[in-house]
């Protein structure tokens, strides 16, 4: 799967009714520039505003997930968020002339047609993940349901559904990869429990509902009024049970497609999330409220990591030089050789790492009961790192040393001892002229910064070549 973002090739619309309010609705899906994201646009209202698809937003959960940023809203979002994120899109704008997007038949299914018909274009930047490294969960009291996830190399999701009814049972459902959805989620529908139906139907909270775009539970006995009301409701002229417990008119696309809807939900609600996830969950009797309030969590776990601006590096796959390419091009030799590896480089930055261990021969003075690396050698490996994203375009970097000729900005914010993996990311942040190097440098250890510091330095040619 391609890692550069995409968007639509061109814009879609759809027409159809929102599934609480009843209102026709006219939703067009555009295309959008990178890092934009999805953005509901209400083009129904002055000013045309936005609401980004992101969790800071959700302020209720009864009936959907809602979106409200300045007192505009957007009701039950997550199906087509699921489509969008399921067909592996990352950027589109959703106008919508009401606040809820069709129901259309209770599923993602005709948004992922739509897609498919208009095509999917990838586009000049590469995506953003937030990798789950170690496990994060979020457990509601009130109804026990649980969402968890734990590391993976790709996103993958996982649901269990229980809610204590004989019709409708236990259900599982898992989703190994994003490509899946279109095929095995997108057309799972909506349901609802006959008891919680009634209550909405007599509230007037699903005026845009049908036979057609929910599934229907019956968990309770079905009187001749209760049949009146919904053969009124639906316009049909009768209604009654199938022998699996649902009413009829309707037919199962799955035998767990409850647990697929769900999964679905868990799709679209995590979207708001706002980046790609790299990690498998696993939801426990998912709904809004846990999905969303977990979408909040790591929506602020992302924002933190982002402040913090952790590389994401792999440590166990082959660097882009080793230790012998190292020395092949800095003078440094040990004990004062302080960078092990370069993970990653380009025209822009560099990331290298250190292992720290107590063989350091500075541990034996600094200190002998408490080992901590001097902060001068840490800024020092920064700028051998530094010096290795200067060397590393020259043609002969043995006849050349790059010499550290100012400092600024230096802090120093945790201990570095034996046993610690330092990540060093040297950003460059002005082109080089005249053999002058203007850098800043952060170091990373137990994902934290422990160093940072803007360097200067001067590359100076030692001696020429020999023909």
């Amino acid at each position: 799967m391609s890692d550069k973002q995409k968007t639509l090739k061109q814009e879609f619309t759809l027409k159809g009714k929102g599934l609480h309010t009843g209102k026709e609705v006219v939703m067009t899906i555009k295309p959008a520039p990178v890092n934009t994201g999805f953005v509901f646009v209400r083009v129904d209202l002055e000013g045309q505003p936005t609401i980004e698809a992101d969790a800071t937003y959700v302020t209720s959960t009864e009936r959907g997930t809602v979106l409200e940023k300045k007192g505009v809203k957007i009701h039950t979002c997550e199906h087509v968020l699921a489509a969008l994120t399921g067909m592996d899109l990352d950027n589109a704008y959703i106008e919508m002339d009401r606040s809820e997007p069709p129901i259309m038949d209770g599923s993602s299914k005709y948004f992922v047609e739509a897609i498919e018909k208009v095509g999917i274009i990838e586009q000049d930047s590469n995506r953003e993940y937030f990798t789950i490294k170690e496990i994060i969960s979020y457990t509601d009291p009130e109804t026990g349901s649980e969402i968890t996830a734990i590391p993976s190399d790709h996103f993958e999701v996982a649901t269990m559904v229980d809610f204590g009814t004989k019709v409708l049972g236990t259900q599982n459902a898992t989703m190994k990869s994003i490509e899946d959805f279109k095929t095995d989620f997108a057309n799972a529908r909506t349901f609802s429990f006959l008891h919680e139906l009634e209550n909405l139907l007599d509230s007037g909270l699903i005026k845009g509902g049908d036979i057609n775009n929910a599934i229907v539970y019956v968990d309770k006995e079905l009187s001749s009024e209760t049949l009146d009301k919904l053969k009124a409701v639906f316009n049909q002229p009768k209604v009654s049970v199938r022998p699996n417990g649902i009413l009829d008119n309707v037919t199962l696309y799955y035998p767990n497609e409850a647990a697929r809807h769900k999964l679905l939900d868990v799709i679209g609600d995590l979207s708001l999330v706002g980046v790609r996830l790299k990690a498998k969950i696993i939801a426990t009797k998912p709904g809004h409220h846990c999905n969303t309030q977990f979408a909040k969590k790591l929506n602020k776990l992302y924002k933190l990591f982002k402040r913090k601006n952790i590389p994401e590096i792999d440590l166990h796959k082959d660097p882009v030089y080793d230790i012998k390419d190292i020395m092949r091009m800095l003078p440094h030799r040990p004990p004062f050789l302080l960078v092990d590896k370069i993970m990653e480089v380009d025209d822009k930055h560099i990331i290298g790492v250190k292992n720290v261990t107590i063989n350091e021969p500075f541990f034996v003075g600094h200190f002998p009961n408490e080992p901590v690396m001097p902060g001068v050698l840490q800024i020092e490996a920064m700028a051998q790192t530094g010096g290795i994203f200067v060397l590393e375009n020259v043609d002969d970097p043995q006849n050349y040393s790059t010499y550290l000729i100012k400092l600024d900005n230096v802090k120093h914010k945790k201990k570095v001892i034996p046993g610690d993996t330092l990540i060093f990311k040297i950003d460059l942040l002005e082109p080089i002229r005249r053999g002058i190097v203007h850098m800043q440098g952060y170091g990373y250890c137990n994902g934290h910064m422990v160093v940072e510091a803007e360097m200067m330095a001067q590359v100076v040619k030692t001696k020429e070549d020999k023909e």
